[in-house]
């Protein structure tokens, strides 16, 4: 039996999106057939593992079903162990995800807006990490720094680094690679010069740490209308409705079909979603 694969959501700038991302790939790779566990390392926020409680609890008072993934915890109380040794938060997340890794296909770890030593621990452990950022400089200043007057391209910054470390730790230790997608999410209306301006340099940085770039997701109001309930896009069907379909609602869909592809996991899509509630 093949390994589980393991996905890790990262970028040290809070307000990026990656609990979004994060579940929204989960929800799109259990429709798929996949079996999914998830490790919410942001120990204070919790927002992934919010999400997933609140499905749970909308599920059962809709008396309608939808595929939910294995939660793998730290603790019965990460707010505490946030504050405890950096060596007990490890011992924990190995054992969580050493269980996760036997009982799963995908094990996807959603890292806190910070440099912490989980969060370090789990990009060294990725055979894919995905970063989403706004699709702006003050996002990329995470990823590479700038000329102020020339706006060229200067050096790697902090999360390239920690990325570029983790992916010579997991070679070294592991014999395999790390694949890398920068997701430029349109979170607001970026002037068309600007944009262009971003990747332009984005285009540089890929080619000198080496990630591919995809397509995120817009700032549209379903993706947040749908989080109370504990549901995505993906999970929408005759049966399963919180909200009235729009077409609005079929581009969206659109969206996370290619991030999927982008991502390598087409065949994940979670085609039976909004194709299944005839929208």
């Amino acid at each position: 039996m093949s390994e589980a694969r393991t996905i890790v959501i990262g970028n040290e700038k809070g307000g990026a999106g990656k609990s979004t991302i994060a579940t929204h790939l989960v929800t799109a790779l259990l429709h798929g057939g996949a079996r999914v566990g998830v490790i919410d390392l942001d120990l204070r926020q919790q927002s992934t593992a919010r999400f997933f409680s609140n499905r749970r609890t909308w599920l059962e008072a809709a008396k309608v079903s939808a595929p939910t993934p294995g939660e793998y915890r730290l603790s019965d109380d990460d707010a505490a162990l946030a504050k405890a040794d950096a060596g007990e938060g490890l011992a924990r997340f190995e054992d969580a995800y050493g269980r996760a890794l036997a009982e799963t296909d995908f094990v996807l770890i959603d890292t806190p807006g910070s440099d912490t030593p989980l969060s370090r621990a789990a990009h060294g452990r990725a055979d894919l990490v995905v970063t989403p950022m706004n699709d702006s400089f003050v996002d990329f200043d995470m990823l590479g720094q700038v000329d102020p007057v020339t706006l060229e391209l200067i050096k790697p910054s902090i999360y390239s680094e920690t990325v570029w470390e983790a992916r010579k730790t997991k070679m070294a230790q592991a014999r395999t690679s790390m694949d890398w997608v920068v997701l430029r999410n349109r979170l607001a209306t970026t002037e068309a010069r600007n944009r262009k301006r971003v990747e332009e340099r984005m285009t540089a940085l890929s080619r000198r740490v080496g990630f591919r770039m995809g397509p995120g997701l817009r700032d549209r109001v379903i993706y947040r209308e749908l989080f109370p309930f504990g549901l995505t896009i993906a999970d929408l069907s005759p049966t399963v409705r919180p909200v009235p379909v729009s077409l609005q609602h079929v581009a969206a869909r659109q969206e996370l079909r290619a991030l999927m592809r982008a991502l390598g996991l087409s065949a994940y899509s979670g085609e039976g979603g909004l194709a299944a509630a005839g929208a």
